[in-house]
């Protein structure tokens, strides 16, 4: 599986019309337009030299009311999950345990207006509101690989700009070694928060060379328009080489600390999810083998790539580190 850009079209313009047009976001509208009118037109920039891409990217805007967007020397080439399936088959436990209850129940969590702290170790804490994030870089489309812990996976064309572009405006100090992102709480609106089934709010941590890679992700959108509530909207992060519950939804808190943040799930299930969670078919979750994983959508299973195929470019970041141990 090679990552590769389309100079010519999106990926996504080659998905099903009726497919790719078959968007929630336009329920939101008045969200939509102002997200719109927020986020700048890209220019057209050379692929990563580490990428393993040919081809030169091109600027494009996607069928959706985001605005221009760049394509990604960063993407893969492969066929992309149906967007029904991608916003219909979800884990976001703050609005129920089942997989239709997100896009059943997510419509009530409100995103405007919406505002990120960021906080600890950095030059000088402030808050960005999310029409400021979305001017920190151009918006480019990624097309990424997403595994499941469970064993399911997905290929999505998210919308978003480098998690490192943040990193750069928040000037972290020297002692800064880790970043906590942290989940919205609305009570009123989540139902899921009634359930104790981790301790919140959902937080989540990298490494801050994970944080800072080209890979890592700050999306607002995915199929080309704003990113629907049960995506994680209207900020999520996206990891893509580390199992999906790494990438955060719906972040109000990023914070810069000198320890290992304890993540929502390594506090719920120690022995079960460690603080890295990369794609590792070589090591088992108690209760779902890592070996191979189904594609939603397709019937017959596929062998897991390490870290999700992103071996390449994310191997140096653990080397000399027993990923067996350190899982």
């Amino acid at each position: 599986m090679r990552l590769i850009p389309s100079p010519d079209i999106l990926p996504s313009d080659i998905t099903p019309r009726s497919v790719f047009d078959n968007r929630r976001a336009f329920l939101q509208a008045g969200t939509a337009l102002t997200l719109a009118g927020a986020l700048p037109a890209a220019a057209t920039q050379n692929a990563p030299s580490s990428a393993s891409a040919t081809g030169t990217p091109g600027t494009r805007k996607p069928a959706g009311i985001l605005g221009h967007a760049q394509t990604s020397g960063w993407s893969t080439d492969e066929a992309l999950t149906p967007h029904k399936h991608v916003t219909t088959y979800n884990n976001f436990y703050e609005f129920g345990m089942d997989k239709d209850d997100p896009a059943r129940e997510a419509h009530r969590m409100r995103t405007r207006p919406w505002s990120v702290a960021i906080e600890g170790l950095v030059k000088k804490p402030f808050t960005l509101g999310i029409e400021d994030i979305q001017r920190l870089a151009p918006l480019e489309e990624r097309i990424y690989r997403l595994r499941c812990v469970e064993g399911w996976s997905m290929v999505i064309p998210w919308l978003g700009i480098p998690l490192a572009a943040l990193i750069r405006r928040a000037e972290p100090l020297g002692s800064a070694r880790y970043v906590e992102f942290v989940s919205a709480t609305q009570p009123e609106n989540m139902p899921g928060l009634r359930r104790q089934v981790i301790d919140w709010p959902y937080v989540e941590g990298l490494r801050l060379d994970e944080a800072q890679h080209p890979l890592s992700l700050l999306a607002l959108g995915l199929y080309g328009d704003v990113l629907l509530n049960q995506n994680g909207a209207p900020l999520r992060l996206v990891v893509p080489w580390k199992y999906g519950f790494k990438s955060g939804k719906s972040i109000v808190r990023i914070r810069f600390v000198e320890q290992e943040p304890r993540t929502a799930w390594m506090k719920a299930a120690p022995a079960e999810y460690g603080f890295y969670s990369n794609v590792n078919p070589a090591v088992d979750h108690p209760r779902w083998s890592q070996a191979t994983e189904r594609r939603i959508g397709e019937f017959q299973k596929r062998k897991t790539l390490p870290f999700n195929g992103y071996a390449d470019q994310v191997g140096q970041l653990y080397a000399g580190m027993d990923l067996r141990k350190h899982f």
